[in-house]
């Protein structure tokens, strides 16, 4: 790991003179109130897991027509992508009434940790965590670009633990490479996100995990378990 680079980006992290996407979300639901008078526009939407979709999905659904889409073959063990998974549709049943598709993909830990890892030692945050948020968001916009979506965008930028600034940049990279998708800029967690993240989780009984996914932040959650 380049130690230096990771001190410079952790410095820029904190930094002041970031683009509020928040606001920028705003701006584009003003544009779509003006361009679709007739019909919600479809958005197929990146969900990680159940907590981290609960308020992103009740506030996009009243200006969006939703699809989920849960590609996460970077969680580890499979039995904890299958109870993420079905907690998102546990959430999906309570709060939508079983009326949101959620698209999956076939879990594949293996070839998906051939990408993680060789950047087992990075810290949480850091380079394999930019590099598992591109390779699931490219997939999932891929889809909407062959689904004929109008946009696309990721619910885990209602984390606290991940970086606004980088998901949007890479979702603004994104939109070049599939021009026929608008990328929805959020930040969930602004304005009350995460507040209202909470309380619809514990409204919901919501199975909350204490790690982020991958076998590497498993470890570094869980040291003392570590072979």
């Amino acid at each position: 790991m380049n130690e230096e680079a990771y001190k410079a980006y952790l410095a820029g992290f904190h930094a002041s003179n970031k683009t509020n996407y928040w606001i920028e979300s705003q701006k584009e639901l003003e544009r779509i109130r003006n361009k679709y008078k007739d019909r919600k526009p479809r958005i197929l939407i990146h969900v990680c897991c159940g907590p981290c979709a609960a308020w992103p999905l009740e506030f996009l659904s009243e200006h969006f027509d939703v699809t989920i889409f849960y590609n996460n073959s970077n969680i580890w063990p499979e039995a904890e992508y299958s109870k993420r998974l079905d907690t998102l549709r546990e959430l999906v049943d309570k709060a939508c009434g079983n009326q949101m598709e959620i698209i999956t993909t076939p879990y594949d830990n293996e070839t998906y940790n051939t990408y993680l890892a060789p950047h087992a030692d990075d810290p949480e945050g850091w380079e394999r965590c930019f590099l598992c948020y591109r390779i699931r968001m490219d997939e999932a916009y891929a889809y909407a670009a062959e689904h004929g979506y109008d946009y696309f965008t990721t619910v885990m930028t209602i984390s606290r633990q991940k970086n606004s600034q980088k998901l949007n940049e890479i979702g603004r990279e994104l939109s070049v490479k599939y021009p026929s998708v608008s990328y929805f800029y959020s930040d969930f967690k602004k304005k009350g996100g995460q507040v209202r993240r909470d309380e619809l989780v514990c409204q919901y009984c919501l199975y909350c995990q204490d790690y982020c996914g991958c076998i590497y932040s498993y470890y570094q959650r869980h040291p003392e378990q570590k072979p």
